[in-house]
């Protein structure tokens, strides 16, 4: 949006086309709005030129206090963001303990095609990868670094690929994100990860996030390609 004086207000967004039941699907996930206080009245203006492109779903997965009225106005719904914190400890490693690794080497040699490319879209992004083997099976991970109350020390899981080899691995995988990260607690989304993790409590009031669609519903929402992916916090 241009002032008198240049550019008074700015939308971040990140667009993606997704595969979903066998077809494309384009996305627009809102990120930041910023706009300068003298054009605030006018701040309304990017949002509803962003939400009139056709053919777009739309997400915002880190609405301010604010925002979060306003989207609802403009027929956005909430996610269920149930969240489960689970203290990530030392357990003791044993012999024929299952893998857990961040080698780019291995990483791409194992991923089938689906998980692959969603890899090399992120490989670049502060999102972190991790894979979790056992046996003959793997689990393709996606977490970022967060902050809570302004403590760096948080894993947020975005993406899972084997919730129930995950759920089996959740106290070594706390373990290498606790030593290797210095992640002290991991934050899962119930969505994101299935069942609620061993040994977790469940937050009270977790960060809401929020869609708007035509055609999909929650079950098709993912974190990927959107600001959780792409941006440091």
């Amino acid at each position: 949006m241009l002032g008198d004086e240049g550019v008074a207000g700015v939308h971040l967004a990140f667009y993606s086309e997704r595969w979903i039941d066998g077809r494309p699907e384009r996305f627009c996930n809102l990120g930041a709005w910023c706009v300068l206080p003298q054009y605030r009245f006018h701040g309304l203006r990017l949002v509803k030129a962003l939400l009139s492109q056709e053919g777009y779903h739309f997400t915002d997965l880190s609405p301010s206090g604010n925002v979060v009225p306003l989207n609802t106005r403009l027929g956005f719904s909430f996610l269920d963001t149930a969240t489960a914190l689970v203290p990530n400890t030392p357990w003791p490693s044993w012999p024929g303990r299952p893998l857990i690794t961040d080698d780019p080497a291995r990483i791409e040699a194992t991923l089938g095609p689906s998980d692959l490319a969603i890899y090399h879209d992120h490989r670049d992004t502060p999102a972190r990868h991790l894979l979790l083997v056992q046996g003959g099976e793997h689990c393709y991970v996606v977490f970022r670094k967060d902050r809570r109350k302004g403590l760096p020390v948080f894993a947020s899981i975005l993406y899972v690929s084997d919730r129930q080899l995950f759920r089996r691995l959740a106290r070594p995988l706390g373990r290498h994100l606790l030593l290797r990260h210095g992640a002290l607690a991991t934050l899962a989304e119930l969505r994101v990860v299935g069942e609620r993790p061993p040994g977790s409590v469940m937050l009270a009031a977790p960060r809401r996030k929020m869609f708007r669609s035509a055609g999909l519903d929650a079950d098709h929402i993912d974190y990927l390609y959107s600001e959780l992916t792409c941006v440091s916090w």
